[in-house]
């Protein structure tokens, strides 16, 4: 099982000696100890309103937004990341889960995709949504918050926008300790492929640059010579010091999301997963044993057959 000390953790130079300790506080509570990122994604219900939430194949209970601080709570997880509002609702209720609060969003009703030029409306711009001073409001009221959650869409014309918005972000949160996640996808008419494992390295680069602790990307796709696990290996060296994890896509069987997981890691050099939809998708039940079953694996090197007999019900795992 890999775990760090308190004197391991690197903190960065931007960090003041005052907060240092409130910096290594918060990653090792976002890491459980273990320098890896379990990120459970609940940023959906902006970005893609409650198409993600109610449905086929979708479980009842994930149209109720308690359903996912109720998976946070009972399952195992680094933190739980969401819009402010959302935390707000509903986070006195679960203190024991560590918060990350996502400080921008956009939904999808804009079509921004490169893919079929003709639904193509404009690039995608995500503004902040409100300033850091209302996630300190939120931690003086008794909410764990740890960390601070950003989107750039890479390639879009107001890529500037979104750079110079996360720069100054990440500036401020390390003056105060809390970590910084930014999740870079490249999108827009500029951007003819999102998963080119080249593209997705130089979004990992970005997140560096900027200063990110961790960046969320999409894995690259995989094809006839390579895996996606392989070429993600170019992007998780490109992010340097900032620790690149993987979105975790649509919802898929159990058995597949557990092995991209592994393989990511142990053969991309992720550092961790940041996984919505195939977690709360799912029954309470099932979700709380997926949100341990990856856990096995991101933050205790078990391997896939093994987390899929927690999620199984066949093993037991806890932190």
């Amino acid at each position: 099982m890999p775990s760090i000390t308190r004197d391991q953790v690197r903190v960065p130079a931007d960090v003041p000696a005052a907060a240092r300790e409130t910096y290594i506080d918060n990653y090792m509570a976002a890491t459980r100890g273990t320098g890896r990122l379990m990120l459970f994604a609940c940023d959906q219900k902006i970005e893609h309103l409650n198409d993600d939430f109610f449905g086929e194949n979708i479980s009842p209970e994930d149209n109720e937004p308690e359903h996912m601080f109720r998976i946070g709570s009972q399952g195992v997880c680094g933190v739980l990341a969401a819009q402010r509002g959302l935390v707000s609702q509903y986070a006195l209720d679960y203190p024991e889960i560590n918060y990350l609060v996502k400080m921008n969003s956009k939904s999808h009703m804009v079509k921004t995709s490169a893919k079929d030029p003709s639904k193509h409306q404009d690039d995608p711009y995500s503004a902040q949504l409100y300033d850091i001073q209302t996630v300190l409001d939120l931690r003086e009221n008794g909410v764990n918050v740890v960390g601070l959650g950003y989107t750039i869409y890479l390639g879009s014309e107001y890529e500037s926008q979104m750079f110079s918005e996360a720069g100054q972000l990440i500036a401020d949160a390390h003056l105060l300790g809390m970590l910084v996640v930014l999740w870079i996808y490249p999108r827009g008419k500029a951007v003819m492929n999102e998963t080119d494992a080249h593209l997705i390295a130089g979004a990992a680069g970005t997140a560096l640059c900027l200063g990110a602790d961790f960046v969320k990307v999409n894995p690259p796709k995989g094809d006839d010579t390579q895996t996606s696990a392989e070429k993600l290996v170019e992007a998780s060296k490109a992010s340097g010091r900032t620790s690149l994890v993987c979105a975790g896509g649509s919802t898929v069987a159990a058995d597949v999301f557990l092995t991209q997981l592994w393989e990511q890691i142990h053969v991309g050099g992720a550092k961790g997963n940041a996984t919505g939809r195939n977690i709360h998708q799912r029954s309470l039940a099932e979700a709380v044993r997926l949100t341990k079953a990856i856990s096995a694996i991101t933050l205790a090197d078990w391997s896939a057959a093994d987390a899929l007999a927690v999620f199984n019900g066949e093993k037991n795992f806890s932190l």
